[in-house]
């Protein structure tokens, strides 16, 4: 695997040409090498702080309808979903965003071993994505492609049984083929690779990730092995459903040491994140006198 495969599955890479048939997507770049104006000084360093990125974010957030998920160049902070005050990753304000962010070891260890080596990419992008209330985790699905050809279907959600699936498998896999072929097939610039995909409702199909053709990419209900050996690229797509209670598959995490991300005092993600701590103590005094205050009311 190369390093321009993994580069050109960043979201800031891939979204602009496929935005028509994905979700509204906002970005914003932070330069990880802007940190050391604040770290080198004989004196004690001031606090830096990142006004603009703050009040963009929460621009962001009123553009896509007041609530968003983070993603960062390649991976969402799902395992730190269970700290968020609803146990999923909608996020309404910038101190919410960064809760789920520094959370996160999934998202770290992408971020620093993406190239399969301990080194960062030369930025770091935020993308906040739009919120849907109505997302139906069941319909969510990765894909699998080599040399070109769209060669297998696994349900993304592994860790539950939806008897729904059983009952739309062909039309779906209908569905996902028919986008596949006329959206991403001869734009997407890797030959293998694999990518995720959301079918709504009115069976309109919406492109939400792409992934390196490679081991740290979740094969989910297939194997490795047999992604690479086994299916003929004329043959039929497998496509691969949880089919019974007993073959729900347990969550899959990714744990790492969280020292792979430089958070010591000074440095510039400390600052930022500290800022969002004091945000969210701020949030919390706020609703506690607005709690008092109308008890005293009522009484």
């Amino acid at each position: 695997m190369r390093e321009e495969e993994v580069n050109r599955c960043q979201i800031q890479e891939w979204y602009p040409k496929f935005k028509s048939v994905s979700i509204k997507t906002l970005g914003r770049i932070h330069n990880p090498e802007e940190e050391e104006d604040f770290q080198v000084s004989e004196q004690p360093p001031s606090p830096p702080s990142f006004p603009e990125f703050e009040l963009g974010i929460k621009e962001s957030i009123r553009t896509l309808g007041g609530a968003v998920f983070p993603k960062l160049n390649w991976s969402a902070p799902k395992d730190s979903a269970w700290i968020s005050t609803t146990g999923n990753l909608r996020c309404t304000s910038f101190s919410e965003i960064t809760l789920l962010l520094r959370s996160s070891v999934s998202l770290v260890h992408g971020l620093w071993h993406a190239y399969r080596t301990p080194s960062r990419p030369p930025s770091f992008f935020l993308a906040l994505r739009k919120w849907y209330s109505s997302f139906h985790p069941e319909m969510e699905f990765r894909c699998f492609v080599r040399n070109q050809h769209l060669i297998a279907i696994s349900q993304r959600e592994v860790t539950g049984f939806y008897p729904v699936l059983l009952e739309k498998k062909c039309d779906l896999e209908i569905l996902i083929q028919d986008f596949f072929e006329k959206n991403v097939q001869q734009k997407f610039e890797l030959v293998n690779y694999t990518f995720d995909v959301y079918v709504t409702r009115d069976k309109r199909v919406k492109l939400l990730d792409f992934n390196p053709w490679a081991p740290f990419t979740l094969p989910l209900l297939f194997s490795w092995e047999e992604l690479q050996d086994s299916f003929g690229e004329e043959e039929l797509v497998q496509f691969r459903v949880v089919e019974s209670q007993c073959a729900v598959r347990p969550s899959l995490k990714t744990a790492v040491p969280y020292d792979y991300l430089d958070t010591s005092p000074g440095s510039g993600w400390d600052q930022f994140l500290r800022r969002a701590d004091e945000e969210l103590q701020k949030q919390d005094t706020h609703e506690g006198k607005e709690f008092q205050r109308e008890e005293v009311e009522d009484h």
